[in-house]
């Protein structure tokens, strides 16, 4: 075979290992005896992931109560629990971290809902703001002493 046959070969041979390299091996089929399951994966969620879990029992300390925090929390950063606070208690409507971001929404036994927002610190302790949705003028801030 000739070089001048070989160069066309050579350079779509190259093109494919460039385009692969740049593009990562998700445009490569699947080796032979792969599943068809394991070609049809799911894609990763978009969303950022995580940076800390919010699981477990912890305090939030607010301008103007102590909330007893018990959540669970999944792979993807949704936030599931209850909360409480002297005989008032409160089930998570929504929740989720993002980041090194907090929020989560509180339906309260005596009708105020609660939005909490916060941050993690670089000292990993968290805190924000939260607000009564049915009553916006009121307001506090809280932090936690626990690190996360």
């Amino acid at each position: 075979m000739s070089i001048a046959r070989r160069i066309p070969k050579l350079l779509t041979a190259a093109s494919v290992a460039v385009l692969l390299s740049v593009a990562g091996a998700g445009l490569a089929g699947p080796a032979s005896g792969a599943t068809a399951a394991a070609a049809e994966a799911p894609a990763a969620p978009s969303a950022r992931a995580p940076f800390f879990n919010a699981g477990g029992v912890w305090y939030l300390y607010q301008t103007n109560a102590t909330v007893r925090v018990d959540l669970r929390q999944d792979s993807a950063g949704q936030l599931f629990g209850t909360v409480s606070s002297g005989n008032t208690v409160g089930t998570l409507r929504d929740g989720r971290v993002d980041g090194n971001h907090i929020e989560f929404t509180v339906g309260w036994n005596h009708g105020p809902v609660g939005r909490y927002t916060g941050d993690r610190g670089g000292d990993g302790r968290l805190s924000g703001t939260t607000v009564d949705l049915t009553n916006p003028s009121s307001q506090a801030t809280w932090f936690t002493e626990r690190t996360f």
